[in-house]
């Protein structure tokens, strides 16, 4: 997989969230033009991206802010059960030291608490930037 991507309305704001998940901001640019347009079928066609790499360098996240034409739907609250793609999960090492850096950045858990799957792992979804819903999962030695 190359990248996955999302839309948004504020892109620093997603940019500062998804920093303090320890993702690098590789760039920003503008996106537009015939061959803009003829990717995406949206005609005319203008965003603002930004690029982001996990620190391992295997995975990017692509973060887009539309400025022509106008977002069209928003499934930001829609719940973890809703048809299509809803979230990214993280691999972090200490889940509850992220969940502090996160809530400065107006993280919110989906459930009032971080769930253990058997001995393997500690999850949680949180709402992040824009409602996005985000998952944490920390391995359990």
């Amino acid at each position: 997989m190359d990248n996955v991507g999302i839309v948004v309305q504020s892109l620093d704001a997603a940019i500062s969230f998804f920093a303090e998940l320890g993702l690098e901001l590789e760039g920003r640019a503008t996106i537009e033009g015939d061959w803009a347009e003829r990717v995406t079928g949206l005609h005319p066609m203008r965003a603002e991206i930004a690029m982001m790499r996990t620190p391992d360098g295997h995975s990017r996240l692509e973060i887009s802010r539309f400025l022509t034409p106008p977002t069209v739907a928003d499934h930001r609250n829609a719940p973890v059960n809703a048809l299509g793609y809803l979230r990214i999960m993280f691999a972090v090492d200490d889940i509850d030291d992220t969940l502090a850096r996160l809530r400065k950045h107006g993280a919110q858990l989906i459930s009032s608490e971080v769930v253990r799957y058997e001995d393997a792992y500690r999850l949680c979804y949180i709402r992040g930037p824009e409602g996005l819903l985000i998952g944490l999962a920390e391995q359990i030695s």
